[in-house]
């Protein structure tokens, strides 16, 4: 992901390169002018010296500033792009189902903040120690050439083996301590949102106890990374020490036998001193590396979701506009949530004519939703097709697919924001008049309007500020603001009262006008209203006709009604169970 910006990383290593390169050079340089200056030299020797100590102390404060300015601007270039890919993973709906909401907000949000890491303190820091150690070994063995192998091998323990233990000793660290961070912001969203239920059935303390578990797991594993990070410090402080102490002995012993002058030694001294700030960031950004790793694997474990919904490619523009209404037609849809698991819809069929009305009902776990997700474009089938006149809708965008079938899904959410921009993300360019035009046509623009605000109501989160009825009023607003020919309603009286059914139930099909309406229910009840019935049990459609038919003949959908199956002719008498007779109590049927 960083690769489109290796340059601007490379120019980034070199100002860190010269940044360091200059202190080192600086100190080595201010050892050589004090020695000098020692011996009382003309100040004209001196001048050359004095102007070179403030060049680089200019160049030192230019280039590190240019560095972190380059460095950080590629990385966080690379990091909105991660963000962009993301996020444009999460537009398909599916992935956001398979992981828990706090976790995934952590990794969006921290997860995707640490990968920053990496290529800030991962990746310039070890190259440009790499160049300018090169020079001060260099450095080193031209001033004394026993001197210059222990700087080298010193700083190859300080900026090598140091950092290689600590990446090492930080691995399962940084697993742990990313896993704990999600799990605290999981447990922290679960007791924010289910406060009422947790209260209600007295659950509360043991939820604050699973926040306290996972924020001590969390506090225990920033322990651990920060003693691993202070071990680091410790370890290079220790080789930088031993190296300087050895270069000392080394470079006393050499001035002793004349093999080195005085001022020298300075030089060789100050630059082993200077030379273990080009390593010193290495081992923190070593300890790092595991966390950063699992932080990167948790990010990418939601890049590589696959994707449930494949897209052909291209919108509205591209597929030459809307999809052609026409009659919506599904032939032997399968679908399943896995390789192993067993089939939510096997072999299911249905025919949906412009502006017919259409229920599916079966019993809990049959396939209704998942047909109303296929339709919606949650998920593409296994295998069968969903034509929509004539137009197989997984040879096109999603986006095209859904401006030709909207409606109201089963859980369907409202923002935290006002009633108007609840309603805007149907149609981002509506007016206020059509706004109110909608509303009017779900009867809701009488309570809207009752309301202080209007349109500008906040409707709370999950719109919450709203009864069931109204949320769901609101919500096929929204949908009938696409001008969706066909209208996909999953359940959409779930958990409303018999009056408030009824009402919504009525305002619905009303407002859907002369749209074609598939209704996705387990209520029997109003289904007179309805062109035709599919009966769907076991992903499979075992009964089809109207409602009359349907009661006219054995089969589930009589079953469901608690009507006596009609009884074949059997010579005589016949005992049918009827309802409301009590347990095993039976009326006599007379001659069938």
């Amino acid at each position: 992901m960083a690769r489109p910006r290796g340059s601007r990383f490379a120019l980034g290593v070199l100002a860190a390169a010269v940044a360091t390169a200059s202190g080192v050079g600086l100190l080595s340089l201010a050892a050589w002018l004090i020695a000098t200056a020692a011996t009382h030299p003309s100040v004209a020797a001196l001048s050359v010296a004095v102007v070179l100590t403030r060049a680089l102390g200019v160049t030192r404060g230019v280039a590190r500033y240019l560095e972190r300015l380059i460095t950080h601007d590629a990385a966080l270039r690379t990091l909105a792009d991660a963000r962009v890919r993301v996020y444009d993973r999460l537009a398909h709906i599916e992935p956001i189902r398979r992981f828990r909401s706090g976790d995934l907000v952590t990794r969006l949000v921290s997860d995707t903040d640490a990968t920053q890491d990496l290529l800030v303190r991962g990746l310039a820091p070890p190259l440009a120690a790499l160049l300018t150690g090169a020079g001060v070994v260099a450095l080193g063995t031209a001033l004394l050439v026993p001197g210059g192998l222990l700087l080298a091998a010193g700083l190859l323990l300080g900026g090598l083996a140091v950092p290689v233990a600590a990446a090492a000793l930080g691995q399962a660290t940084g697993r742990r301590q990313a896993a704990a961070r999600g799990e605290l912001s999981a447990a922290l969203v679960d007791a924010l949102h289910g406060a009422p239920d947790l209260v209600a059935y007295g659950a509360m303390d043991r939820a604050v106890a699973r926040v306290e578990r996972a924020d001590a797991t969390l506090t225990a594993a920033a322990r651990r990374d920060a003693g691993l990070l202070g071990l680091g410090a410790a370890g290079s402080a220790l080789v930088a020490g031993l190296t300087l102490w050895g270069t000392l002995l080394l470079g006393v012993a050499a001035v002793e036998s004349g093999s080195l002058g005085p001022v020298p030694l300075a030089v060789l001294a100050l630059t082993a001193l200077a030379a273990f700030e080009i390593v010193a960031p290495l081992p923190a950004a070593a300890a790092r590396l595991g966390a950063i790793r699992a932080s990167g694997a948790r990010l990418f474990d939601v890049l590589d979701t696959p994707p449930a919904v494949r897209d052909p490619g291209g919108g509205l523009e591209s597929a030459g506009g809307p999809l052609t209404p026409g009659p919506l037609r599904v032939r032997d849809l399968r679908v399943r949530y896995g390789p192993g698991e067993p089939w939510a819809l096997d072999g299911l069929g249905l025919d949906v004519a412009p502006g017919a009305r259409v229920a599916v009902v079966g019993p809990s776990g049959s396939g209704k939703s998942t047909l109303a997700a296929v339709l919606f474009r949650f998920r593409d089938p296994d295998s069968g097709t969903v034509t929509l006149g004539g137009t197989d809708l997984s040879s096109v965008s999603p986006d095209v697919a859904r401006q030709a079938i909207s409606g109201v899904p089963q859980d369907p959410h409202l923002f935290d924001s006002t009633v108007r921009e609840n309603l805007r993300l149907a149609r981002p360019e509506a007016t206020d008049a059509q706004l109110w035009d909608v509303l009017e046509r779900v009867r809701l623009a009488v309570d809207v309007a009752a309301m202080p605000a209007g349109l500008a109501t906040d409707v709370g989160v999950h719109g919450a500020r709203f009864s069931g009825g109204m949320r769901q009023r609101l919500a096929l607003a929204r949908a009938l603001l696409t001008d969706a020919r066909l209208l996909v309603l999953d359940e959409p009286t779930t958990h409303l009262d018999p009056d408030t059914r009824d009402a919504v139930l009525d305002d619905l099909l009303a407002a859907a006008g002369d749209r074609a309406v598939l209704l996705v229910t387990h209520d029997l009840d109003r289904l007179t209203e309805m062109d035709a019935v599919y009966v769907v049990v076991d992903g499979r459609v075992v009964q089809h006709g109207t409602h009359a038919g349907l009661l006219a003949r054995d089969g589930w959908y009589r079953r469901a009604h608690r009507l006596p199956a009609p009884a074949a002719w059997s010579g005589g008498f016949t005992a049918i169970p009827q309802r409301g007779t009590g347990a095993g109590g039976t009326l006599s049927a007379g001659l069938q």
